[in-house]
């Protein structure tokens, strides 16, 4: 949704989903609220988390990796 209006399947965006709530890419225009990213809200949520939320916190695990102790007692 832009200034001149939406240019998707026909002119008409669809409005934001109940889990977009609380994202900060969302345009609230006279007849709506509406995502900036994407033309169709649901497509976005329908595979799990929207990648463009900004509302959801992703937690990265990063492992430990193991350490040879031979080669460490090479690196000093």
């Amino acid at each position: 949704m832009s200034a001149k209006g939406c240019k998707y399947n026909g002119g008409e965006c669809r409005s934001i989903v109940e889990q977009c709530e609380g994202c900060q890419r969302i345009a609230e225009k006279e007849n709506g609220k509406y995502c900036i990213v994407a033309p169709e809200p649901a497509l976005k949520w329908k595979n799990g988390n929207c990648n463009m939320a900004t509302h959801i916190k992703t937690i990265v695990e990063t492992k430990k990796q193991k350490l040879n102790p031979i080669k460490a007692s090479k690196r000093r």
